[in-house]
């Protein structure tokens, strides 16, 4: 049971894949200027992971040891149908917020975390439980690492910045202070896995 957490502390915190990792960079900067749009996108960042996951552990148990050589493209149609998948179940439940993530919703599809979430799970041969909570604890770094992002940037609008600062040369300037906060985690935990 140790392992499980430190998989899941490991994914969240000391190697959060868009702090640490800086995959998912695209819906990190595009996505996290409001609280809600930020938290609904992680979300649905965190079922299409729990799939893919899923999806990588079938394959590379059952067809991937006799044809290895469709492990990059077998990973990449299982994150293309569920983003379909979650694309079409956002539109009829939430048109709103459907509307909100506009071209960031598709863009899950490109999104190089969860097609790094594939081949880490693959790569560390984790079994199916570990991989189940590999891609929560990713998941949910992706998801804090959006919704710290997104509150930071509503703060810097209430705030008095300097004209020179604001727009994406803020923006910049928050990400890498959050990726440097975050790399203090490796310190507290110890080598990540």
């Amino acid at each position: 049971m140790s392992n499980l957490a430190w998989i899941f502390v490991s994914a969240v915190l000391v190697n959060n894949f868009t702090l640490s990792y800086f995959l998912g960079l695209c819906p990190f900067f595009g996505v996290s200027s409001r609280l809600e749009t930020a938290f609904r996108l992680g979300l649905a960042n965190i079922f299409v992971m729990v799939i893919t996951s899923v999806c990588a552990w079938s394959l590379e148990t059952l067809v991937l040891p006799h044809a290895p050589y469709l492990r990059l493209i077998s990973f990449i149609v299982v994150i293309a149908s569920t983003v379909q998948f979650v694309e079409m179940v956002i539109k009829k439940l939430s048109p709103a917020l459907f509307k909100a993530l506009g071209i960031y919703l598709p863009l899950i599809t490109t999104n190089c975390g969860i097609l790094g979430l594939a081949l880490f799970q693959t790569s560390r041969g984790y079994g199916f439980f570990e991989g189940l909570v590999f891609a929560v604890g990713a998941g949910m770094g992706m998801t804090l690492a959006l919704v710290l992002m997104a509150g930071l940037r509503e703060e810097a609008e209430l705030s008095d910045v300097p004209k020179v600062a604001r727009g994406i040369a803020l923006n910049l300037i928050i990400a890498g202070m959050l990726a440097m906060a975050f790399q203090g985690f490796a310190g507290l935990f110890g080598s990540a896995a």
